[in-house]
């Protein structure tokens, strides 16, 4: 008899931002079926986490399929369903009496339009297969998700990564087959237990080289080290824009011993994200303002960083209340990437020095100011494509090393010199500048529409970085926002949240 386990491995991958306009549907996803999911094998993904370790370890693995794509509007009901019947057809094409375990690779803040914890759902659905009551379903999952009670209930053993930006989310996944592929030797049955404080950060506050975060991973690790029966500790910053009762920040242990003593443990750890709650709700200066004091400065690169338009959040990467500011201040030797596919489009083909007035930005959020006409010169034109510098990229946790922009152009303003592009690319990696010949270490001023995970890049090649607010879907303002399902009350829309903790 072979000692080879069998398993399952699929993937849905999504963030939601709940207050865009539009869907997200099947088209925007990038689908991989079958044998496919093994090309992920040797990138920096989560996905190929999974599938290297698998290899590693003896695994028969069965790949299911895979949906991902780029953080955006609520997605339709059609997308969700179109992964369950694959799912399940895949599933009883390999029968669950015949199969050891369930890998599965998450996001954990994905909303639809009539299902609110669709990750959740879906592992509700798995365990109600037949023969999958007794499997370990493990996994691994963003720290951004808004773990809810029934994940924890359906799933053995979520790992989430631990760094934001996520240069750890390829490891975290290694670490979820490690717990899977000893759950399966052993028959040893992990549980998840959770605890919720009544807190939201907006994505600014959730970065893990800063409070509170740092702390908060800190005495997750100590937790650990402490309590060998607990297998991790996981934190999740949560996803305060994908709106259902369970958004906002989340604790969960994995563990083989007394459920109490692992629920006062993460009590512990809920206790101390009360008592700094306010160090994670960040505010913004405006733009206009810090821009004008820049005036003063000789010396760059500086980021200026847009959370308010940031693409790693969904918003539409179009935003120009930043490129409005350095226009008005007519800011020299300046970048801005702009999403925009019809004005990139207006410029393929063309030579550069060519002049032309072109509406730019401002199309893809009813919160921006609108388009912003432009007289430019064409620098260069591309196809939009190049490969991740840094391997452990925050964009490899989101897809592949290889990443496509689509058609681009880089046009001049006076100073300002704007990437138009037509695929919305979060700032997460040089090359992205690079591969269209513009040198960051050279440029005075670069704007990034981010919030935090820009940071492993950028950081090393700055002498000075601020966020600034502007008009767009993603403000760090989470009180301009209209909440409808989240809990109430929760800090920051409601101050008063102490009575349990």
């Amino acid at each position: 008899m072979s000692d080879r386990k069998r398993v399952l491995l699929a993937g849905l991958y999504h963030e939601t931002h709940s207050f865009l306009e539009g869907r997200t549907r099947i088209s925007d996803f990038a689908v991989l079926r079958g044998d496919e999911l093994l090309s992920a094998a040797g990138d920096s993904s989560p996905l190929a986490g999974a599938v290297d370790t698998g290899r590693r370890l003896g695994w028969d693995i069965v790949p299911v399929v895979d949906f991902r794509a780029m953080p955006g509007p609520v997605v339709d009901d059609a997308t969700v369903a179109l992964f369950w019947e694959a799912f399940k057809s895949a599933a009883g094409g390999a029968p669950l009496s015949t199969v050891d375990g369930i890998y599965l690779v998450l996001h954990g803040a994905m909303v639809a339009e009539s299902v609110e914890d669709v990750e959740g759902t879906i592992l509700e659905r798995v365990r109600a297969l037949d023969g999958a009551e007794g499997l370990p379903v493990c996994g691994v999952i963003d720290l951004h998700a808004n773990f809810t009670a029934k994940m924890a209930r359906c799933a053995n053993g979520l790992v989430a990564y631990r760094a934001n930006p996520h240069t750890d989310s390829k490891q975290a996944a290694v670490d979820a087959a490690l717990l899977l592929d000893r759950l399966m030797k052993t028959g040893e049955r992990a549980v998840t237990v959770r605890e919720q404080p009544s807190i939201m950060w907006p994505p600014t506050g959730t970065g893990t080289d800063a409070e509170p975060m740092r702390s908060l991973e800190r005495l997750a690790r100590e937790i650990e080290r402490s309590h060998p029966e607990i297998l991790a500790v996981n934190v999740f910053g949560g996803f305060a824009f994908a709106e259902r009762p369970e958004t906002g920040l989340s604790f969960t242990a994995i563990t083989m011993g007394d459920l109490d003593e692992a629920h006062a443990e993460l009590a512990r750890l809920s206790k101390l994200a009360v008592k700094s709650r306010h160090l994670g709700n960040k505010a913004d200066p405006p733009a206009e303002a810090v821009i004008a004091a820049l005036a003063a400065e000789r010396e760059g690169p500086i980021v200026l960083v847009e959370p308010s338009d940031n693409i790693g959040a969904g918003a539409p990467g179009d935003g120009t209340g930043l490129l409005r500011a350095l226009v008005n201040h007519d800011n020299p030797n300046a970048v801005v990437v702009i999403n925009d596919p019809e004005a990139a489009r207006l410029f393929q083909g063309l030579r550069p020095g060519r002049r032309a007035t072109v509406s730019v930005g401002g199309k893809g959020s009813a919160l921006d100011a609108g388009p912003l006409t432009l007289d430019v010169e064409l620098v260069s034109t591309s196809n939009g494509q190049f490969d991740l510098e840094d391997p452990q990229s925050h964009l490899a946790s989101m897809g592949s090393s290889h990443i496509d922009m689509g058609p681009c152009a880089v046009v001049r303003h006076k100073g300002v010199q704007v990437l138009l592009t037509s695929r919305k690319t979060p700032p997460f990696d040089l090359g992205q500048l690079r591969s269209q010949g513009i040198i960051p270490e050279r440029m005075f001023v670069i704007g990034v529409k981010a919030a935090v995970a820009h940071r492993r890049a950028y950081d090393p090649i700055t002498r000075a970085t601020y966020t600034v607010d502007t008009p767009g879907p993603c403000s760090s303002d989470l009180t301009r926002f209209p909440f409808r399902r989240v809990r109430r009350p929760i800090f920051p829309l409601d101050e008063d949240i102490l009575s349990r903790w």
